[in-house]
């Protein structure tokens, strides 16, 4: 009798006495926003150094994208591309970086901007980049990604 009293006293507290998840304050936005800022330039100085560390611990488990010609890709192999070293850059810059958040879920749309050689060619692009973010316990991790390669007119210079 005495632990269904117990029971019952905690499920009207937790009922009548525990916050609505609705009512709790945000995180500072400002905060979170520079956060992601953050991470998209971190992620611009992995690629150029084609280093696949930081997007081991930033990009979710299930993270699917597209690469700028279309390829599907999941966090490995992503983490592959950035890494097999065919692409030697000289310059990789993540600028114009715009940061959306909704309560756990943020997109970042940024333009890359790469300059360097592939397959003993030199090379100029830029990209414009979208990403979903998703906050865990563990700090914010991309879900998805999309990366558009921009044309040759439409590109500014680096």
């Amino acid at each position: 009798m005495f632990r269904f009293l117990s029971l019952m006293i905690l499920g009207l507290l937790l009922h009548f006495g525990g916050q609505n998840p609705d009512d709790e304050q945000p995180a500072n936005p400002e905060l979170q926003r520079e956060e992601i800022v953050n991470l998209e330039t971190e992620a611009a100085r992995a690629i150029q150094t084609n280093a696949g560390t930081f997007f081991r611990r930033v990009y979710a488990d299930d993270f699917a994208g597209t690469l700028s010609h279309g390829q599907v890709v999941n966090k490995v192999s992503f983490i592959n591309a950035v890494q097999n070293g065919e692409v030697k850059y000289d310059a990789f810059i993540a600028s114009d970086v715009n940061v959306r958040l909704f309560r756990d879920a943020a997109v970042a749309t940024c333009l890359w901007s790469a300059r360097g050689v592939y397959r003993e060619q030199r090379f100029n692009s830029q990209m414009r980049v979208l990403h979903v973010y998703i906050n865990t316990p563990h700090g914010w991790r991309v879900v998805s990604g999309q990366i558009t390669l921009l044309p040759p007119g439409g590109q500014q210079p680096l």
